[in-house]
């Protein structure tokens, strides 16, 4: 399971965490301007808005979790499986395959707006990349500093939902998500009140109170409430690493600590990266369960005219830092 936030300061930022059992090995992977998309609708794009996000390069073609291109627009796929719907191709449609939907809108669009255009014409088909990776079951958030959307594939056709709360995590699906925060309008950052009785002495016996209710476990209607809260209570500084580094003790609130999450083949599920991408300055940073150092590839400083996938393996060590 995963969740995903934006944050703003001076600068727009936008990450993830990725929880599971195993890895991929995926990689930071910058998709130059030349990069030769060819899609499986028989639509080639040759020339496009550079990406960098992280993502399972197959055969030379990076299969992006998250990303953002050149121009600040962000994106990431997060599991949604049970209610997740793919569709046969459809005429007078833009049929993309589900692995194929980040690079389809991150190349062409430099804004939320913009998306929405293509979502318009979109069909989202459950076509493989190969035998041996099946359609994985994802919706999506897409996000710029103006505006978030949550993009949903179901049985009822292609759900497009604005995104106030700049988060998104599993099931249920996003409206019921949201619906669900009603539930918690009475938390707050502040100490409580009395409002259960009056004329009964209650007293504020510790800091933090204000969060009662906070829910703190680890499924994904939780995470959301967790997230969307810690979120929109967060305050920090306005500099780079002021904003970076509150943004993981953000995503920080929700990740998953080995031995927390059994699963049913014995293994157990952890935060296997975490990420934060500053979208206006292209640089994508990120740790690991086994590497809290942050971790920073900027975009810029690559050939961003190149043809060739540009990727970096996932520095995954721990680094103590001894001062004896």
């Amino acid at each position: 399971m995963c969740t995903a936030v934006t944050y703003k300061t001076d600068c727009f930022y936008f990450g993830r965490t990725l929880d599971n059992d195993f890895s991929y090995n995926e990689q930071v992977t910058v998709t130059p301007r030349n990069f030769s998309f060819v899609f499986r609708n028989g639509k080639v794009i040759e020339q496009h808005y550079a990406i960098i996000g992280m993502a399972y390069v197959v055969d030379g073609y990076p299969l992006y979790y998250d990303a953002v291109n050149e121009k600040g627009l962000c994106m990431a796929g997060l599991n949604f499986v049970g209610n997740a719907h793919y569709f046969q191709p459809a005429d007078n449609k833009d049929n993309i395959a589900q692995f194929e939907f980040i690079p389809w809108v991150l190349s062409q669009c430099e804004s939320v707006k913009r998306a929405k255009e293509l979502l318009a014409r979109i069909n989202i088909t459950g076509e493989v990349f190969s035998e041996d990776l099946p359609a994985s079951q994802l919706h999506w958030i897409i996000a710029d500093k103006e505006q978030a959307i949550t993009v949903e594939s179901v049985k009822d056709g292609l759900k497009i939902y604005d995104n106030l709360a700049g988060v998104l995590t599993n099931n249920p699906p996003f409206d019921m998500q949201i619906f669900n925060l009603n539930n918690y309008m009475g938390l707050s950052a502040l100490p409580p009140r009395n409002t259960f009785a009056p004329d009964i002495k209650l007293d504020v016996y510790s800091r933090g109170m204000g969060a009662i209710g906070l829910p703190g476990d680890l499924s994904s209607q939780s995470r959301f409430v967790r997230a969307a809260f810690t979120k929109l209570n967060s305050v920090s500084e306005t500099d780079e690493k002021s904003s970076v580094g509150q943004f993981f003790h953000i995503l920080g609130s929700v990740e998953q600590t080995r031995g927390c999450c059994t699963l049913e083949n014995g293994k157990y599920e952890i935060t296997v990266y975490t990420s934060c991408c500053n979208a206006d300055k292209g640089i994508y940073y990120y740790t690991t369960y086994n590497n809290r150092r942050i971790t920073a590839v900027d975009m810029h400083r690559t050939n961003l005219n190149s043809s060739e996938l540009i990727t970096y393996p996932l520095v995954d060590e721990e680094k103590m830092n001894y001062v004896l």
